[in-house]
């Protein structure tokens, strides 16, 4: 049968293999086990280098943060260290995992631009024997997610009862949401969820800015304040959030006494925060520092011949100005928090056993770990 070549974003990519010449990983949705650190190690790939490649989707911070956990882990193991950014093209990031595999490179964790698109050429990378880390969509070695639900639900949560103590019940809300990443839209599901229980609420946008960073929260936030120039909460991703926020303040509509709350952990929302003066009170920390860190230390044990986890969890946690400082110190040394059994614990939950004698059994469907 003659093979055609793979037409992406109307770009031809001669020679690419398609995915059904290897395993298919597992693509129903199944229940991971906890994480067996004990399990017997196998066969260590051959012929790959020692090598772990970052295939970077944009430069906002909470990216940032998993490239110094990387970086920081492949340091501790001897790990050649490269990042290759796409800056948010996907037929780029296509072309830079493409020269990952002919290069023979061991590892690689992606943060994908396009996930379908670029999904065969991940496949093709697990194939290969490297090792494959994805934040969020599949497929991948070791699958990394929040427990999207409730990581919005914490957000929400607190922000309800800011309204309740602080605001007496009533609120103007915007959301902006990624409801076109299926994979995010949890999150903004118990955002509603929460919110609509409250008969003083008013959910005044609910909408998704064209870009997922700084830029595009500042341009949809100045757009909702022509209709809603008066707004008590704004909740989100902290990138686009923070956009919302120099919004409110060029058109002088900043208040002290709103609450604005994000997910990330971002250092300039995190430096909101602690001034104490700003509307920015709370971000949900999914700390990308130490959960690259344990993504460079997985993809090391994999090039190793060791067991590594299938599936890992970011639990969220609410940053306030109580607890803050705690925080900052775990940022600044994941390597730290990953040798720390207990303070782990409190950032990664780990499923599932996987080494290079078993990668047939990658993880190929939208993984949680959550039933909702």
């Amino acid at each position: 049968m003659r093979r055609l070549p793979l037409l992406v974003f109307g770009v031809f990519l001669a020679g690419t293999a398609f995915a059904q010449d290897g395993p298919q990983g597992i693509t129903t949705p199944v229940v991971l086990p906890p994480f067996n650190p004990s399990a017997a190690s196998c066969s260590a790939p051959p012929g790959l280098l020692k090598t772990l490649t970052f295939a970077q989707d944009n430069e906002r911070q909470f990216m940032q943060g998993v490239a110094r956990g990387l970086s920081a882990a492949a340091k501790d193991r001897g790990l050649e260290f490269r990042i290759v950014l796409a800056n948010n093209d996907p037929r780029v990031m296509i072309e830079q995992v493409r020269a990952q595999l002919a290069e023979k490179i061991g590892a690689v964790v992606a943060a994908p631009v396009h996930p379908p698109s670029l999904a065969p050429f991940l496949q093709q990378m697990i194939w290969s024997g490297a090792y494959v880390g994805t934040v969020v969509p599949p497929p991948a070695v070791t699958l990394l997610n929040a427990p999207q639900y409730l990581t919005g639900k914490v957000l929400a949560d607190a922000a309800a009862a800011y309204i309740r103590d602080r605001l007496k019940g009533n609120a103007k809300v915007v959301l902006l949401t990624h409801d076109s990443l299926q994979f995010l839209s949890p999150r903004f599901a118990a955002m509603r969820d929460v919110l609509q229980d409250m008969p003083g609420v008013t959910i005044v946008a609910d909408i998704s800015p064209l870009t997922v960073n700084k830029e595009g929260g500042l341009a949809m936030m100045r757009t909702i304040l022509i209709a809603h120039p008066d707004v008590d909460v704004v909740l989100g991703a902290d990138t686009v959030v923070l956009g919302a926020l120099q919004a409110l303040r060029e058109a002088k509509k900043a208040r002290p006494d709103q609450f604005l709350g994000g997910i990330d952990g971002e250092p300039e929302a995190v430096a909101e925060i602690k001034s104490g003066s700003s509307p920015y009170k709370a971000s949900v920390s999914l700390s990308s520092p130490v959960f690259g860190y344990a993504l460079g230390q997985f993809a090391a044990d994999w090039l190793a011949g060791k067991s590594v986890p299938q599936a890992m969890d970011i639990l969220p946690s609410l940053l306030t100005q109580a607890n803050i400082a705690q925080y900052e110190a775990d940022f600044e040394n994941p390597g730290a928090v990953f040798a720390d059994p207990k303070r782990r614990a409190a950032y990664l939950k780990m499923y599932g056993n996987i080494c290079f004698d078993t990668r047939e059994r990658y993880v190929n469907f939208p993984w949680s770990s959550e039933r909702k």
